[in-house]
């Protein structure tokens, strides 16, 4: 179907549906944080193997993101949209029944793939059909969706954990899940196909597939010799993988898209820097609460609502006013924000306040507000439209990648402090030192990134 921005019912019909799911994924995604230390104990797993329940959905999603992004481009957005929302919602009822860590983390992985389609598509659809001078505000208001899932996710996913187990956080997600692809198939009308009739590059996807796995399961393990060897690997599949694309008649990625397009290649390596900066924070905090403060999982879960619920308030007003001002500003400042409250959670230790805590998740929220839409405006709106999915799929490869790389971090630094042993009493010590290092790396990786954003240059469009 051609673009068409004057249809109305298209584009409120789009914008509540995709809004639906941007909320439903993140809200799992926080659910399951606060649920760790409960999914732990039933499987009795060790510190390592409870990042890898988060880790695993991360890497499956960031694997196959640009993949279906193209997908989704030659074969129709919708239809990439509703089949990845089934194959989510079906994950989720495997992992409702899951009875060990094994089927658990292939369970998480399927759902990746699911979540990886969605994320692929949500944001391309709504490129294609809404005009230049209105995507800030539109892509801020999906933004504040993710949000909104992020802040209500831990704690009503507290309070399902404490009242109903932690299989009920992905119970929750089945009939969500088939009602958002119900309404999909008969009220969202029209398909976009910005690059109908093209081939798909199965020989590319296969290799950036491998080079993110060798990447990201190395770097967890860096540590060791195999891990120091798949990092390698996943370098050697890097070179192969831009020479192969450089070449190709129909890459799943153009490489001229970052060749020749300043704005696009540094807004996205802003948006890995900061989700690299940032991912792994909630999940360091989640355990925090529970492990150190001794806080129930829905008491934790209610602090932690402090930073997504200031995001959410804050995007759909940072997303509008990237339409007016500079984006590279906007998301700069924010950018410094979160920097700066990542070196205030350098320094929290056992007696350290709630409210302080709550104060700096404040802080964090405001500027990634400020961060996350205007970047993600910039980078769709320095492409052409047949690339939306390719665009599209590739700001989720960067959040993906990014919250694989801030989980590796976060693993290295477990692997160092604590080792292969479970959270307990005896090494609290321990997790609070590798929580605060954490904390430093992150803080020096967002200063890093607010350079990335601000060396953009002059990128906003007249329109």
């Amino acid at each position: 179907m051609q673009q068409n921005y004057e249809n109305t019912s298209i584009r409120i019909s789009a914008l509540i549906i995709t809004t639906l799911a941007s909320f439903l994924l993140p809200f799992m995604i926080s659910s399951v944080n606060i649920a760790l230390p409960a999914i732990a104990k039933d499987f009795n797993m060790s510190a390592i193997t409870m990042g890898w329940v988060v880790t695993s959905y991360i890497l499956s999603a960031a694997v196959f993101l640009v993949p279906f992004g193209r997908i989704a481009d030659i074969y129709g957005r919708k239809r990439i949209f509703v089949a990845g929302m089934l194959v989510y919602t079906l994950a989720s009822f495997l992992l409702t029944i899951s009875n060990s860590s094994i089927m658990l983390i292939i369970s998480r992985i399927l759902q990746g793939l699911g979540g990886s389609m969605n994320y692929g598509t949500a944001v391309a659809i709504l490129t294609s059909i809404y005009p230049p001078n209105q995507r800030g505000k539109v892509l801020g208001i999906n933004v504040s969706a993710v949000y909104l899932g992020l802040s209500v996710g831990p704690t009503i996913g507290g309070i399902l954990t404490q009242a109903f187990g932690w299989r009920s956080i992905f119970a929750i997600n089945v009939p969500i899940g088939l009602a958002i692809s119900i309404a999909s198939i008969f009220i969202l009308k029209g398909e976009w196909a910005g690059a109908k009739g093209e081939k798909f590059d199965l020989a590319g996807s296969i290799i950036f597939a491998g080079m993110l796995v060798a990447l990201m399961h190395g770097f967890s393990r860096i540590t060791t010799t195999a891990g120091i060897l798949e990092t390698s690997i996943g370098i050697v599949l890097f070179v192969i993988f831009v020479l192969w694309e450089s070449k190709s008649k129909y890459p799943i990625l153009d490489v001229k898209l970052f060749k020749g397009n300043k704005t696009f290649t540094l807004s996205n390596l802003a948006a890995l820097i900061n989700y690299s900066a940032t991912w792994a924070v909630t999940f360091l905090l989640s355990l925090y609460l529970q492990y150190i403060k001794v806080l129930s999982p829905r008491d934790a879960g209610l602090v932690l609502l402090a930073q997504p619920i200031v995001q959410a308030v804050l995007s759909p007003f940072s997303g509008r006013m990237s339409d007016y001002i500079e984006p590279r500003i906007v998301a700069s400042i924010g950018m410094g924000a979160t920097a700066f409250g990542l070196i205030l959670f350098s320094f929290i230790d056992s007696g350290t306040s709630i409210y302080y805590l709550i104060i700096l998740l404040v802080i964090s929220g405001f500027g990634f507000a400020l961060f996350s839409a205007p970047n993600m405006s910039a980078i769709m709106g320095s492409v052409e439209k047949k690339y939306y999915g390719v665009a599209s799929g590739m700001v989720g490869t960067m959040r993906m990648t990014g919250q694989m790389m801030s989980m590796g971090i976060v693993m290295l630094i477990f692997t160092l402090y604590i080792g292969g042993a479970k959270i307990t009493p005896e090494n609290y010590d321990q997790f609070l030192l590798s929580a605060k290092m954490a904390f430093k790396v992150f803080s020096i990786l967002c200063i890093l990134g607010m350079l990335a954003s601000l060396s953009r240059g002059k990128i906003r469009q007249e329109n």
